[in-house]
């Protein structure tokens, strides 16, 4: 639960998740309701609604746990189409292609990628400033997008 809470504090988000319904199995998060926890047993594979593993130390989030996010983080961008699907590609952001910025947004940051209709398709760590750099700067790296899952091998 701590390391969740931990990675929500990257973006400027407080989370509050009670932690009578989080279910922590060999380093997985799961957020269970009541009546599913009741009646999931020990060695269940996936049940509830899948929040992230730990990995070596490091946080891994799921995509359902950055959409609870993007409700409540304070480090946003917002991308046009183009840059959207760069993003979705693996790509990093330049500053052209970014047409809002929330936040704190200083280097080092985590950020959460916003589509014009405000769907939530990754994150990235900043590494320019919106304000100070030139349209053709890389100005978020790529962390992990939601075209991840098609690119990955099996």
């Amino acid at each position: 639960m701590k390391s969740i809470v931990e990675f929500a504090s990257r973006f400027g988000a407080k989370i509050a998740l009670n932690s009578e319904f989080i279910v922590e199995k060999q380093q997985r998060f799961y957020l269970l309701n009541p009546r599913l926890r009741a009646i999931a047993r020990s060695d269940f594979y996936c049940a509830g609604l899948y929040l992230g593993k730990v990995k070596n130390g490091v946080f891994f989030p799921s995509f359902n746990l950055l959409k609870m996010l993007a409700e409540v983080a304070q480090n946003k961008v917002a991308v046009d189409r183009k840059a959207a699907w760069l993003f979705i590609c693996g790509r990093d952001l330049f500053r052209k292609g970014i047409t809002q910025a929330q936040g704190s947004q200083r280097r080092g940051d985590f950020t959460l990628v916003m589509n014009e209709y405000g769907e939530c398709l990754g994150f990235g760590k900043i590494t320019n400033t919106v304000r100070e750099a030139q349209d053709n700067t890389v100005v978020i790296r790529n962390v992990l997008d939601v075209g991840d899952f098609l690119r990955r091998e099996t």
